[in-house]
């Protein structure tokens, strides 16, 4: 069987369910008796193992099978989990990323069987001690079905009352009055079954040669998802004998045992009654709720004992099951294409208004249309960019363990708190900023956190904290990485920076602290007096200003010696439709993004005053410096010199650069197309967009200005 048509799938479900289980087993950590936990990890290795084996990815089975008999010991109360077991899962989850990194890249998992960590989960299980007596005492329990005592009975209610749907309900009156036989059938798959899902799929096959399946415990859906231990229930109508359905069902491959008889349709609405009964008397005493299930016929008796908890979990299984088919998963690649189409789309809308204004407005039902088109392709763009949108969480969420990891590297106990991981960016934007955040925060875990003997003399807590926030501001999304170390030490900053030849003893002089601080994004700038495996390269904060500002955005620093820093990133939005101004410099137009930009304001130039050789003007309070377009663009103004000046004032993070223009066209929804690698030199060019007419206007980028 080709399986390479799967591929992609395997990986992306590969990567998730590794996701979920290192967010797991952290959670393990910090609370190792929790029995959610517990199964979630027991699940998601079933089901990475299933993967794996069905894939052809004979070791990557292997380790998952082995890790999956750790927790089935776990998960029967024999071992107790330890640190050095969560340890040793880690390694496990390493070397899972491992080889699916591997084989995303060669189609093959490689030849390293990882048997150090094999050994390690066999160590786990040999030292269990002499528990594993308890599982005995398990299977004996259902031979003493009889035996009347509660304690006896539980292992029995593995069968609860088969709860049925209206439905379901329905179906099985109408199969009544057809005068169909009614079976309920048990179907058990093989412990070492690696596919219970297809093996399920195969049994419903075989079902439908002698009948008709009306209903499933646990649901269909449930089963189709592998929502199920080893065995499932099922009401089959059918016109003829049980016998020959039972044997098509032992004759799926992994099917260890199938067992039914016929459904007794009335003993369930007994059930339902008696059911009803005890919660009308649910004030009464125990004596007389444990008299209730009195009335309920033989074949029901055993299930009715514990009806009191069965049915809310029955009930629970239909409100979840339309949330299933609700997402589907779609190449990034189509949506970019949608994308594009929306764009062309807007910048047609765009040409049918500037032909209609050239036209003259004098066609009123031209201009209904236009202004119908308009909402229409602003609702579509709307709809698209939701579409594109992606919680950062999914960028995040790895996160907690890399802390843990250099919490223990560093021998600094170090807590990340994490808030607004469901805000929200463009795919595109998200894909990109994992590298950045990961820099910061192992900037912040190795420089910013002191050594444990220093936060005590500090009157510090003994615990490093490092916050990761997320939220949105306006057109932007803000995240802020921050802590409560040492901070930036601005004179060893200067320090390093004159013994490298950065800057003279008197630019460090008259340089103020953020000037100096943006010295630490400059390539191989490192303050840190040896190289490690966590830091000290200088590569870290100089891939995160470089990365960010391809996206458009902005890395902000705020530092306190001896309290801590703070990294605010601010990035856009969307990268590809946003609202610009429109602006004339010389006969040029040019767009400049709206969220930019704060005031616009009418300067006179007698306004104007020089400050160190800049041209500045005194606004409400705050120096301004001024930047001329026409002169950073190369062209000749078209405003008179003596007249007043349009001036935008543009802010970066807490900086503020008045842009002077010759004039206003007004506000715009463009298109930003990409400028390739034509103009990589002029950073201030951040792309161009066409206008109505087929005319191209350049975007200037006010942050680079700045």
């Amino acid at each position: 069987m080709d399986v390479s048509q799967y591929l992609d799938i395997f990986l992306d479900e590969s990567r998730e369910h590794l996701q979920n289980l290192n967010t797991s087993v952290l959670a393990l950590e910090q609370d190792s008796e929790n029995q959610d936990t517990i199964n979630e990890i027991f699940r998601a290795a079933h089901t990475l193992k299933g993967m794996a084996g069905t894939m052809g990815y004979k070791r990557m089975q292997t380790l998952t099978h082995d890790m999956e008999n750790v927790f089935s010991e776990v998960r029967d109360g024999n071992l107790k989990v330890n640190p050095e077991m969560i340890d040793t899962l880690f390694q496990c989850l390493d070397a899972l990323e491992g080889y699916v990194t591997t084989i995303q890249e060669t189609s093959d998992e490689g030849d390293n069987d990882n048997q150090p960590i094999i050994n390690a989960l066999n160590a786990c299980l040999e030292n269990k001690g002499s528990e594993p007596a308890a599982p005995a005492a398990k299977e004996a329990a259902p031979a003493k079905k009889k035996g009347g005592k509660k304690k006896k009975e539980e292992p029995v209610a593995t069968e609860p009352p088969f709860k049925l749907s209206d439905t379901e309900q329905k179906a099985v009156e109408d199969a009544l009055m057809a005068e169909r036989k009614l079976y309920l059938v048990k179907v058990s798959v093989q412990e070492n079954c690696l596919l219970k899902a297809a093996r399920a799929f195969l049994v419903f096959k075989a079902i439908e040669e002698y009948g008709e399946i009306i209903a499933a415990d646990p649901s269909t859906q449930d089963i189709e998802d592998e929502k199920f231990d080893l065995s499932f229930r099922l009401i089959i109508a059918s016109d003829g004998d049980l016998k020959p359905v039972l044997q098509a069902i032992k004759n799926v491959s992994e099917i260890s045992n199938a067992e039914g008889g016929p459904f007794n349709a009335e003993s369930i609405q007994a059930e339902d009654q008696a059911e009803k009964t005890e919660e009308v008397q649910k004030s009464d005493d125990t004596a007389e709720k444990k008299d209730t299930p009195a009335p309920v016929s033989k074949e029901a008796s055993a299930p009715a004992a514990n009806s009191t908890q069965a049915p809310p979990a029955a009930a629970k299984k239909p409100a979840g099951k339309p949330a299933v088919n609700r997402t589907v998963r779609v190449d990034i690649e189509k949506l970019d294409s949608l994308m594009n189409l929306v764009s062309e789309l807007i910048i047609a809308k765009n040409s049918l208004v500037s032909a209609a204004t050239v036209l003259g407005s004098n066609n009123n039902q031209l201009n209904d249309h236009i202004e119908y088109l308009e909402s229409v392709t602003t609702n579509l763009h709307e709809s698209v960019m939701k579409v594109r949108m992606v919680p950062i969480e999914s960028v995040v969420t790895k996160f907690p363990r890399m802390i843990r990891d250099l919490s223990k590297k560093l021998n600094k106990p170090i807590e990340l708190y994490m808030t607004g991981e469901e805000t929200e960016l463009d795919r595109t934007v998200v894909d990109e900023i994992g590298d950045p955040l990961m820099h910061l925060l192992r900037n912040s875990a190795d420089h910013g956190i002191e050594e444990p003997d220093i936060r005590a003399q500090r009157g510090k807590p003994a615990v490093g904290s490092i916050y990761l926030d997320a939220y949105q501001d306006g057109n932007n999304v803000v995240i802020e990485v921050k802590d409560d170390g040492n901070g930036i030490d601005v004179e060893a900053v200067k320090k390093k920076a004159i013994e490298r030849g950065v800057l003279t003893e008197e630019q460090a002089a008259v340089a103020d602290d953020s000037e100096i601080i943006s010295l630490l994004f400059q390539p191989s700038f490192s303050t840190a007096k040896t190289v490690t495996d966590v830091s000290g390269r200088g590569v870290g904060l100089d891939v995160v200003k470089s990365k960010i500002e391809s996206l458009s955005g902005e890395v902000d620093v705020k530092t306190k010696l001896g309290e801590g820093s703070t990294f605010s990133i601010r990035l856009p939005l969307t990268l590809a439709i946003i609202q610009a101004l429109m602006v004339v410099v010389g006969d040029e137009k040019y767009a400049i993004a709206l969220g930019s930009i704060q005031t616009i304001e009418d300067i006179s130039p007698d306004d104007i005053r020089t400050v160190q050789g800049r041209e500045v003007i005194n606004m409400r309070g705050s120096v301004i410096p001024l930047i001329r377009l026409d002169q950073v663009v190369g062209v000749e103004s078209s405003r008179n010199p003596e007249d007043n000046m349009v001036v935008l004032i543009a802010k970066k993070g807490d900086r503020l650069a008045g842009l002077i223009v010759d004039e206003l066209i007004g506000q715009q929804e463009i298109v930003i197309k990409s400028m390739g690698k034509y103009i990589n030199k002029c950073k201030f060019i951040s792309g161009a967009t066409i206008l109505g007419d087929g005319e191209i206007a350049l975007i200037i980028d006010a942050n680079a200005l700045i």
